[in-house]
């Protein structure tokens, strides 16, 4: 794998600073650059091991598969899990341990002279038990920190994340950096307010420590477009059940799918973690029925992950395009906040910056509609089976007037109709290519 010239660029930073950060946004590389720059540095002896911290899907999913491909021959352990597991990584011989933040408090003092903070804004608070736990026992003379924003909750939260990468960023104590750059105005409360232009001079300060992927501004050409491909597990008996039988049995309804094109629908509604079922009784019109449609939820997995992404995108303005209701009363219910095209003044609310997450339908976000100036970001928690609709909808934000690189997410299950769509939207290929190859 060969790193693109920004992520060479961010390799050579972070050998030139031992305590440095990297703020880019999810899909950017921040993985490759960490991953070959601690190969560098273990291969001159400038670290002989790394500890990584990291959310726990990413210890799990992405450090360890990403190590081969940008680090062939590292050798990664991941301490995630029951306690006998976790000990047997800290105990190994790997050069690269990698474990969550939710076990910080049980890391055994074990010498690290690397330390890499996988999402650094979840160390934001210096008075958190998990910020003194790492705080406390890791003493690494190397430390890096990768994050999506510092700021988006507020600059109150750079301290902290600055203090455990190197002290001598912003100073040893938050008292004496809020009193540098905040105002008290409640004190019954402790509410601290920052001083104009002080955004301005702590970025000052932190700046020859960071490293910032900054795209530039695009005016006479339309920006980049960065496709990511992000994928988590689900149960999959009821999907098996569904594939190979076409049915599947509830205690009072049954999901039936009457042939390979409806049962593609069934599963990719599988992979959103529900499924709908019909009931059909008779009506009052002689030889009609009426059909009622009932929802199963079945799981969460794909929202799981929509929720890890916002979050390590520090809740940037986002739209989120789904297919099915039930995806929608789903989002609505996981995001009270969120708005759809239908909410009054939306598409001016959102080009105002003024919408956190908008929520789109393909067939609503057609030919025509300026999305572009509220957010560079779209993921797709489930994919539409006609390229021209995935390409309208992406186009709501990527057309001329955006001024950033463009930030597509779509998310997938491994192992479904979801990587099968995927493929064929790329091929541009017919629903019932789809339907059949699941099938095979």
């Amino acid at each position: 794998m060969v790193l693109r010239p920004y992520q060479q660029n961010a390799v050579r930073f972070l050998r030139a600073n031992p305590r440095s950060m990297v703020l880019a946004p999810v899909g950017a590389g921040k993985t490759a650059i960490v991953l070959t720059a601690m190969q560098d540095a273990l291969r001159d002896g400038s670290v002989k091991r790394f500890l990584v911290v990291a959310p726990k899907r990413v210890a799990q999913y992405v450090w360890p598969v990403e190590a081969p491909l940008w680090a062939p021959g590292l050798d990664v352990a991941v301490a995630v899990g029951a306690p006998t597991r976790r000990a047997a990584a800290f105990n190994s011989a790997a050069q690269v341990v990698v474990t969550n933040y939710d076990n910080l408090q049980t890391i055994p003092h074990v010498n690290f002279d690397g330390v890499v903070f996988d999402e650094l804004t979840r160390l934001k608070n210096p008075a958190g038990a998990r910020f003194k736990a790492l705080f406390n026992s890791v003493k690494s003379p190397v430390r890096w920190g990768l994050t999506g924003s510092f700021t988006s909750n507020g600059l109150i939260d750079v301290f902290g994340q600055c203090k455990i990468v190197d002290q001598q960023l912003l100073g040893r104590s938050r008292g004496a950096f809020l009193q540098q750059y905040f105002d008290l105005v409640n004190p019954q409360f402790g509410e601290w307010e920052p001083r104009k232009g002080s955004l301005e001079n702590v970025m000052a300060r932190i700046k020859p420590a960071t490293f910032v992927l900054d795209p530039g501004v695009y005016t006479n050409t339309l920006p980049e477009v960065h496709t990511v491909f992000l994928s988590c597990d689900m149960p999959m008996g009821e999907y098996n059940e569904m594939k190979n039988n076409f049915i599947l049995r509830f205690p009072t309804t049954d999901a039936i799918a009457a042939n390979a094109g409806v049962v593609t629908g069934k599963l990719q509604q599988l992979t959103s973690g529900f499924v709908y079922a019909s009931e059909s009784t008779p009506s009052s019109v002689p030889g009609a029925y009426d059909v009622t449609r009932t929802v199963h939820r079945t799981n969460r997995a794909k929202f799981d992950l929509l929720d890890s992404l916002l979050e390590e995108n520090q809740r940037a303005n986002t739209i989120v395009v789904y297919q099915f209701r039930e995806e929608l009363a789903e989002l609505r219910r996981s995001y009270p906040h969120s708005v759809t095209l239908d909410d009054p003044d939306a598409i001016d609310r959102w080009n105002r910056g003024e919408i956190e997450l908008l929520l789109v339908h393909p067939k609503s976000a057609g030919h025509g509609l300026n999305l572009q100036h509220g957010g560079n970001k779209i993921v797709f928690l489930s994919l539409p089976w006609s390229w021209e609709l995935y390409e309208q909808t992406l186009g709501r934000i990527h057309r001329s007037g955006q001024q950033q690189d463009v930030w597509c997410y779509i998310l997938s299950v491994n192992g479904t109709v979801d990587e099968r769509i995927w493929a064929a939207l790329r091929d541009k290929a017919s629903v019932s290519t789809i339907a059949l190859g699941e099938l095979r």
